[in-house]
């Protein structure tokens, strides 16, 4: 489905992260929508390099790639001759930013700083020095537990990665005082669909869950999955508000949910009805009491009068959506 009525015919598009989750969805819907425009990939990929956590620390993977025709060039936000060869060497004329450290876990504040935040200043460097609309992932994880729905001016960040995105967020507001390109931030909330799989542990609990149902496993909750609430929005709906930030009616930081929030408990019970099936819960306790966000709902007024963004899937219709990847990935890569 086509977002914009836009003619990209020889329009130059660079996408960070873009052998990611978001990032390669964002490249096939301009390869399959937008053909005659230019898609630049720029990601560092997987290697064996871990965080302290024992995650990896780059997630990107060549098979959400698989089928991409555009230019695909393998590197690093961080290395500034990198970053020269991009402003020398091409003219880009929208460049979405879906690179970054996103491991919530992630302990290297110093890593978590100079990428997300020190990095994107870099890019926004480029992107005013070509005249290119600057679009790039922000995180629910700005607000850490703040009251729900979540409105953006009210943040509490509880962790590094929380605070990295609300660093970029501040940045730039700064720069959209001063530049004349069109800036947007997108608060992603907790996204699921195709093309996740390979952020191993990350993932979304939807495919987890998925996986776990497909294996013949009874799912395990937390107690009282009833109550603990997200707003869990499908990859194609953050598609949409990607596509729609290209040109926005004004420059700013939106929230990208539904603004309904959701159990855990739902995703199994919509996930064993798609898949057939009536496996027993386990419940067990929750260890992270304390530390844990019960509720999140994004508020999504303003996102809707700038963007003209409009949700499109319900749980029930994302996971119906999806339940065909999700069978597909176990088979292929699981099983």
């Amino acid at each position: 489905m086509q977002y914009i009525n836009n003619n990209l015919k020889d329009k130059m598009i660079l996408i960070t992260g873009g052998a990611g989750f978001i990032g390669s969805n964002l490249a096939f819907y301009f390869q399959e929508n937008h053909p005659e425009a230019k898609v630049v990939i720029l990601d560092s990929f997987r290697s064996t390099e871990l965080l302290s956590n024992g995650n990896l620390k780059s997630f990107g993977h060549f098979k959400n790639l698989i089928g991409f025709r555009g230019e695909i060039i393998s590197g690093d936000i961080n290395d500034k001759d990198l970053l020269l060869n991009l402003e020398l060497n091409y003219k880009f004329d929208y460049i979405f930013h879906e690179a970054a450290i996103s491991d919530t876990t992630a302990l290297e504040q110093d890593l978590m700083i100079r990428t997300n935040v020190n990095a994107y200043k870099s890019l926004l460097e480029l992107a005013i020095k070509h005249n290119a609309n600057m679009i790039y992932a922000s995180s629910a994880a700005t607000y850490g537990n703040a009251e729900s729905p979540q409105i953006v001016g009210r943040e509490a960040p509880q962790n590094v990665y929380g605070f990295s995105k609300l660093c970029m967020d501040n940045l730039s507001h700064q720069y959209m005082k001063k530049s004349s390109i069109s800036i947007v931030g997108l608060r992603y909330f907790n996204v699921y669909g195709a093309r996740e799989y390979f952020k191993n542990s990350t993932a979304s609990m939807i495919l987890q869950f998925g996986h776990q149902i497909l294996s013949g496993k009874n799912p395990r909750l937390f107690e009282h999955s009833d109550q603990i609430l997200r707003d869990f929005v499908y990859i194609e709906d953050i598609i949409q508000a990607n596509i729609k930030a290209m040109n926005p009616k004004e420059s700013g930081i939106y929230n990208v949910g539904t603004g309904k929030a959701r159990s855990f408990q739902d995703i199994v019970n919509i996930l064993q009805l798609e898949l057939g099936t009536s496996l027993t819960c386990e419940y067990i306790p929750n260890p992270y009491i304390g530390s844990y966000q019960f509720h999140t709902e994004a508020d999504i007024a303003s996102t809707k009068e700038a963007l003209g963004y409009e949700p499109r899937f319900e749980m029930e219709e994302g996971i119906k959506d999806y339940i065909g990847e999700i069978k597909r990935v176990y088979e292929e890569e699981v099983k």
